[in-house]
């Protein structure tokens, strides 16, 4: 069963932007800023998300108290991550999942390491969140501008007036069609959570998995960790996104993925790579090996007034 797809945005609709893993950098965060604003949001940030220590930005307790006091104010509409880096994981015990679960579901938007929240908010609120570029990262926020294709798609999977457009691969590993909720995200992420009250389950699911600067026996230790663990168990098929700087990783996932026996594409510009698109994490998609393509179906909307 797929989680509530919140509702999309409108022109004017404010959204917080907030610094739940690594430490952010200020220009790229303005430069940012200015992207959100031209899509016609109003941008807030966190108050506390320019803290730093050491690799995260700032305290595990300051980094959760600006994740949820966005989450819960009824004048913000969506949660923007700043970035990732790591730092997500540590958050996941600071917040109050049965205030979180009283409001109204938001859009949560990010990538990386921000799949510990993907999963989270999964499991504990039944809430489906787009995995996507943030505004302090490069597809976002370099000088030359946002990458257009990112950019773009982005857009047409946040808003509510456009559609998103399906996201093709460039090869089949395994032919068939599924259909089903989308879950995963980074892989090494997704590793790091098994055994915790948030891992991932695939059961009737479709798996997006992606990574970056992992080399293949790396990938192949955290896919050996995913199947011990029952955490593949039940997946209906594999959507795989982008492998940055990972070396040969397909032959890989192919060995270690196939023998499942369901549907598998490859070549998906979601995740490190450029151009980065978006996809609903909770809410139903489809495989189509025919058109290597995953196709999200945005509706199970939430209704609440």
């Amino acid at each position: 069963m797929s989680e509530r797809t919140p509702p999309r945005l409108r022109h004017g609709d404010t959204v917080a932007v907030v610094a739940p893993s690594g430490p952010v950098d200020l220009d790229r965060l303005n430069r940012g800023r200015h992207v959100l604003t031209g899509l016609g949001l109003n941008v807030r940030f966190g108050p506390r998300m320019l803290i730093r220590r050491g690799y995260l930005a700032g305290p595990d307790q300051a980094r959760a108290a600006d994740l949820q006091e966005a989450w819960c104010d009824p004048e913000i509409a969506a949660v923007v991550c700043a970035r990732g880096g790591y730092g997500a994981t540590r958050v996941l015990d600071h917040l109050d999942w049965d205030k979180m679960e009283a409001v109204r579901p938001k859009p949560l938007v990010g990538s990386s390491d921000i799949t510990a929240l993907h999963l989270a908010f999964q499991r504990r609120l039944g809430v489906a969140s787009l995995f996507g570029p943030m505004p302090a990262c490069s597809t976002i926020s370099d000088e030359e501008g946002p990458e257009p294709r990112s950019l773009s798609h982005l857009k047409a999977s946040l808003i509510s007036s456009l559609e998103p457009r399906p996201v093709k691969g460039d090869q089949v590993l395994v032919p068939g069609s599924a259909i089903g909720p989308l879950t995963g995200g980074n892989l090494t992420l997704l590793a790091a959570l098994c055994g915790t009250p948030h891992q991932m389950e695939a059961r009737g699911r479709i798996v997006l998995l992606e990574d970056v600067r992992e080399e293949p026996y790396r990938i192949d230790r955290m896919l050996t960790q995913l199947l011990q663990a029952g955490c593949l168990d039940g997946a209906v098929g594999f959507v795989l996104g982008s492998w940055v700087e990972c070396g040969e990783a397909l032959p890989v996932l192919v060995e270690r993925l196939g023998p499942l026996g369901v549907p598998i594409i490859a070549g998906l510009p979601i995740g490190h790579g450029t151009p980065q698109f978006s996809v609903w994490l909770g809410a139903d998609g489809v495989i189509d090996t025919e058109s290597c393509s995953l196709t999200g179906l945005i509706g199970n909307q939430d209704k609440a007034p």
